[in-house]
């Protein structure tokens, strides 16, 4: 855990403020993404849009972090309408790992239940398929913030997953 608040400490974002410094004021979500060509870290920056645009909750408490250049980076962001949130360029997953965001296996990666969600997400719901832009064994994960400390966390099993972002949000240790 000491890595973690180090780390939460060390993280600068794309304002200039370090996640620490951000969840003094208000509590933080740290979302770590998967790689820009996965369907479902595309799935998610629509989800995480919709629930600003829908107000559920104020987009000055996001935090994004990905594997990738801001330049490649911001293209993403502008397609789903998050340019205005702030960001953690993190190509080489150094807070991937100090938040202990593991490597998925064979199976989590390219399992039965991933193919299954994969084809809903990139097929059904039209976020695609696309090349590899980060570590594509990365797994993703999602942090609540609050006065420098981490309240709440979901640790994808698989990539598929999706997260109950207001729920992390209301309930401590919900998940």
């Amino acid at each position: 855990m000491a890595s973690i608040n180090e780390a939460i400490r060390n993280m600068f974002t794309t304002d200039g403020e370090t996640v620490y410094q951000k969840s003094l004021d208000q509590d933080v979500i740290l979302v770590f993404l998967r790689h820009f060509g996965c369907t479902f870290c595309r799935e998610a920056l629509e989800e995480l849009h919709d629930l600003f645009n829908g107000h559920k909750f104020d987009k000055n408490c996001l935090i994004l972090v990905h594997m990738s250049t801001e330049d490649i980076a911001c293209k993403y962001f502008e397609r789903y309408g998050l340019t205005s949130v702030p960001r953690v360029a993190d190509p080489d997953c150094f807070f991937y790992k100090e938040f202990g965001l593991l490597k998925g296996t064979f199976n989590q990666l390219f399992g039965f239940r991933s193919w299954l969600r994969g084809i809903e997400a990139g097929l059904i719901k039209g976020h695609g398929f696309g090349t590899q832009l980060g570590d594509g064994f990365q797994m993703p994960g999602v942090f609540i913030i609050q006065k420098g400390l981490v309240t709440n966390e979901f640790r994808h099993k698989y990539p598929s997953d999706k997260p109950d972002y207001l729920k992390l949000m209301a309930c401590p240790q919900s998940q």
